[in-house]
């Protein structure tokens, strides 16, 4: 039997508007395995609003294959589950979707989206952490 998990990487970054002000961002920490097309790992959706949206963790797996053509090389779809508490004055707690995806080039810089509990973000930068950029160069 071959390698599993040859070629297997970490991928870092971000997906969302870096700087606006209120902006939900996810940020992501990935391994992936390209000869299985899979990613696995955690995204942490951070916005700065009070409330239960304010921090959210999820451990999400997902698929990568290669486009084999244009600017975006690579395409990204990566869902996962979460406990999301109900706005106050409720009380309790539910299973939430997080669902995420994106095309990016080499250097997992692109573009795409992702949603949860009653958000929907749409059309927004994914970039690559800055400390995969240096290992990438």
């Amino acid at each position: 039997m071959e390698n599993l998990l040859e070629g297997a990487y970490l991928a870092e970054g971000t997906i969302g508007n870096v700087g606006m002000p209120g902006a939900p961002i996810a940020t992501f920490s990935l391994v992936v395995v390209p000869s299985q097309h899979t990613v696995s790992g955690t995204v942490v959706i951070t916005q700065a609003v009070n409330g239960p949206d304010s921090h959210i963790v999820v451990s999400v797996k997902g698929k990568i294959y290669a486009t084999g053509f244009g600017q975006f090389t690579q395409v990204v779809s990566l869902h996962g589950q979460y406990v999301q508490s109900f706005p106050p004055p409720a009380l309790g707690a539910f299973l939430a979707d997080f669902d995420a995806h994106f095309a990016i080039d080499n250097a997992w810089n692109g573009t795409g989206g992702f949603s949860y509990f009653n958000h929907q973000i749409e059309n927004v930068p994914v970039a690559t952490a800055k400390k995969l950029q240096e290992q990438l160069a």
